[in-house]
This record gives C-alpha cells, sequence and structure tokens, in this order.
C-alpha cells in the first residue's frame, strides 16, 4: 500500500466528497491560494460531481431532458482549476492522529494513504432505506445521485407495467409522485404519516392531500410498509402495509435521508444527535484545528429555536463549501445558522415552509399562537389569481415571527422568502405589518398574504399579551 506526501513546500488540503460542499470548498480555495502555495486532492466515489441533486426528478419527469444539464462543473473542469481530482476512488478511513485518509480505488480495489495538513469532509447523506423483506429486489429504487437517477430510468424504459408506488410522502416523495404522473404512470404514495409533507403541520398537509387527489395521485396515510413482494422472477410487484397490498412495476423510496458520517464516528469527530457533524461557525470541526465540514454530513443552527438541525439542500451546501474554502485559503468567513427555509411543488401544487412548525416550538418550549389565512397570489379582479392558505406561527407575549408554511398555486411558494429574511432578522409580525414589498395587480393582492397573516397575527398577540408586556413601538413611530 502506496503512501502519498505534499509536494514540494506547498501545504496540502484533502477533501472527501466532489459534490457542492467539497468542490465549492476546493474551488474557493484554489481562488485565493495557486498550486505553489496549496496542493489540492479530493475524493469522489461516484462518476459525477458538481450536480444538482435537487434536478434529479425533474429530470426523471422530462422537465430537463439531459442528464448533463444538472452538472454544473464536471471533473476535467475542476482538474483544470490544478484540483487533483480522483474519481470513483472512495475513502474509507480518517487517521486524525497521523493527519492521513486511506482510499480504495471502487473498479480495482486498490488502496494507498494520502496525507494531509487540512482535511474537508464533505460525505454528503444518504437515503433512508429500511431493512424490510424485498427492499433490495430489482425494480426498487433510492434516488440520491446521478447514478441513482440513471438506475431509475433505465428501468422505467425496460418495464412494460405502468404501476408506481412511491414509500414517503416528503420532498422527495412528492416531487418523484409528479415525475412519474408526467412518464404516464398511476401513481401510488404510500405514507407513515398522518399527512403528506411531515415538514409541515397536519393541517397545512392536509391540503396537500386534497390537491394530489385531485391530480390523480393516489395517497395513502396512517401506512407503515411492512414488506416489498416480489414475483417468480425476483422483481418487485407490490408493497405491503399491515391492512394492504399496493401493486407496483416500479418502487421508488422517499424516506428521507441522513447524515453519512459513518467515517466520521469510526474516527471519533464530534456528532450531534441527528447523526450529523459537529462545527464551529466557521465550518471548523469542534475540537480540530485542520479539520472542516459542509454540506448534508452537518448539523447547524437553527437561528429560530436556537438548537442543531440536520437539513439536507444544496444551497447550504454551497454556502458551506464557500466559508470552508476562504478560510482554509486564508481568508475568513463563518455560516451563523439557517432558518429552515424549502419549496417544492407537485404538478402545479407549490408547497413552501420556513420557521418552526407547531410540534417544533413546544419541543423547545416557546409558547406561541397561530393563523391562517386564505388568500390570492394577484389581485382577486385580474385575471389567472389564483388561491392560496398561509400560517403563520408568532411568539405570545413579544410577537417574534416563529415560522410561516405556504400552500396555494401559482406565485405562492417563493413569497416564503419573505418570511425567511423576517425570521432571520427576529422581527416581530407587528414590525411585519409594514414591510414596504412591491404591489400592483398582476402580482399581488395590495396587501400581500404574507402581511395578510402578519396582520392578524399581530392583532391575536395583542388581545392575548398584557399592555405592559408589548415591545415599546420604535423611536419614529407617530
Amino acid at each position: 500500500m502506496s503512501v502519498n506526501g505534499a509536494r514540494g513546500g506547498a501545504e496540502r488540503l484533502v477533501v472527501i466528497g466532489g459534490d457542492a460542499a467539497g468542490m465549492s470548498a476546493a474551488s474557493q480555495a484554489r481562488r485565493l491560494r495557486g498550486p505553489g502555495e496549496l496542493e489540492i486532492v479530493a475524493f469522489e466515489r461516484g462518476h459525477f460531481t458538481s450536480y444538482s441533486a435537487c434536478g434529479i426528478p425533474y429530470w426523471v419527469g422530462g422537465d430537463v431532458p439531459e442528464r448533463d444539464q444538472l452538472i454544473a462543473r464536471s471533473p476535467r473542469e475542476h482538474r483544470a482549476r490544478d484540483i487533483d481530482l480522483r474519481m470513483r476512488t472512495e475513502v474509507t478511513e480518517i487517521d486524525v492522529a497521523r493527519q492521513r485518509v486511506r482510499a480504495r480505488d471502487v473498479d480495482s480495489g486498490a488502496e494507498s494513504w494520502t496525507s494531509y495538513d487540512k482535511l474537508v469532509i464533505a460525505t454528503g447523506a444518504r437515503p433512508v432505506r429500511p431493512e424490510l423483506p424485498g427492499i433490495d429486489a430489482p425494480g426498487v429504487h433510492g434516488v440520491q445521485t446521478l447514478d441513482d437517477g440513471q438506475a431509475l430510468l433505465d428501468t422505467l424504459a425496460h418495464t412494460d407495467g405502468r404501476r408506481a408506488v412511491v414509500v414517503g410522502a416528503g420532498y422527495i416523495g412528492v416531487e418523484m409522485a409528479e415525475a412519474l404522473i408526467n412518464r404516464g404512470y398511476d401513481v401510488t404514495v404510500v405514507n407513515r404519516g398522518a399527512e403528506p409533507m411531515a415538514t409541515l403541520d397536519p393541517d397545512m398537509g392536509r391540503l396537500v392531500h386534497r390537491a394530489m387527489d385531485g391530480l390523480g395521485i393516489t395517497m395513502v396515510n396512517d401506512a407503515p410498509v411492512t414488506k416489498l413482494l416480489t414475483g417468480n422472477d425476483g422483481r418487485v410487484r407490490a408493497v405491503a402495509t399491515e391492512d394492504a397490498e399496493f401493486p407496483a412495476d416500479v418502487v421508488v423510496l422517499g424516506i428521507g435521508v441522513r447524515p453519512q458520517t459513518a467515517l466520521a464516528r469510526a474516527a471519533g469527530l464530534p456528532l450531534g444527535r441527528h447523526g450529523g457533524l459537529l462545527t464551529d461557525l466557521a465550518m471548523r470541526v469542534r475540537g480540530q484545528e485542520n479539520i472542516w465540514s459542509g454540506g448534508d454530513c452537518v448539523e447547524v443552527l437553527d437561528l429560530v429555536s436556537g438548537q442543531e438541525r440536520h437539513i439536507a439542500l444544496g444551497t447550504h451546501a454551497n454556502k458551506h463549501g464557500q466559508v470552508i474554502g476562504t478560510n482554509v485559503g486564508g481568508g475568513y468567513a463563518t455560516f451563523p445558522g439557517v432558518v429552515g427555509t424549502a419549496v417544492s411543488k407537485v404538478c402545479d401544487l407549490e408547497i413552501a415552509r420556513t420557521g418552526l412548525r407547531e410540534k417544533d416550538a413546544r419541543r423547545v418550549g416557546l409558547r406561541f399562537e397561530t393563523v391562517t389565512i386564505e388568500s390570492t397570489s394577484r389581485a382577486g379582479y385580474y385575471p389567472g389569481a389564483s388561491p392560496m392558505t398561509v400560517k403563520m406561527l408568532a411568539e405570545r407575549g413579544t410577537g417574534r415571527l416563529l415560522g410561516v408554511q405556504i400552500v396555494g398555486r401559482e406565485s405562492a411558494a417563493k413569497r416564503v422568502d419573505v418570511a425567511a429574511v423576517a425570521l432571520t432578522a427576529r422581527m416581530t409580525v407587528e414590525e411585519m405589518t409594514a414591510l414596504d414589498l412591491g404591489y400592483a395587480p398582476p402580482f399581488s393582492p395590495v396587501w400581500d398574504p404574507v402581511l395578510v397573516a402578519a396582520r392578524k397575527a399581530a392583532t391575536k398577540i395583542r388581545a392575548t399579551t398584557p399592555t405592559a408586556a408589548l415591545p415599546a413601538p420604535p423611536p419614529n413611530a407617530p
């Protein structure tokens, strides 16, 4: 087994993982430090780098025609920037004491050690794949990587039947349901929860359920899967719960993901309660001077609850990479935390959330009020106005905004960005009512739906809070 050392007098940065966080870190470090100062070696076990995993359902569904449209930068482009990117190479061990990693060539099995001065762990997340009978049968697919997406498309191309079952009703589940509907499949979504989209409160998830029914998707709730049944050929033929069987020519698992941190755990690095690596604001692994981590394998600070949480999103991963690359490259940057903003869609239904759900607020001991309003995407008299439901949580006593959920159609989801900014700024719902948002009849009612919810929440807070406990008005208030 060979051992690779740094060349010349340059420091060596080793990056584990060739997608958003890892290659953003490598690229940013290269911008700040040339090859003579910093040698960069990156390991990626798959076939692709720097791609949009979030775009896979839209590629499978046909909205994005070509796989390579999801790739932001190829291995060749990274190598052209003096990054020694080693594809199909899996890191199997981190030796923290001796500052080296052991890597194995996936195809040949050859192994070698590579030393590092600085290390970035960007191992991502792995799909939840429960240990159920039949879970590994042909025709059962997870959807996490481009390789996964290609495997699913190959199955769809060679399967005669048109029955698809999606297990799980989170973001991936509802997006894959749409993709399969677009492919002409009869789609059943089997969900262990009371309503789809557990990232929403159940009352808002119920709106998603009704809309999915209207789109021709069969939604089955409160139905944990017990096994997957196979035919004489060994291929999947049905998904079974305690009470029913759902015929399937193809099954897609959309149960969620967990941090891929087995390497870090074996190396003795600190993990949080969700299994993700713990870092400081500079994305440096806690207790380590020369190890950083970012992307789907870390836990980050929730700015609303004040607790660590795991959120697997490409937006965060790219920001983590920029912060890490800046710090490795000799600059200084921080990632302060998140408020938990996410948007999705199933066909023409748009779904958005930011901040805390009711159960999140209860778990951290917050007292709160909720309001739900119905509004429209445009002025009601303007052609094309579509209905929208907005739910808002505010802290009792202070009126601080705690969370917003939106379900609607055209122009609904991105309205959540206003709430995300308000959460980051720790605004009260009273302060939100004065926000100077853009208005014209083709774009919004005169009172934007988010502001209508803020007004209703502010009224409720005032009605339930003693006057002496309300925040003082700003100095320039009339």
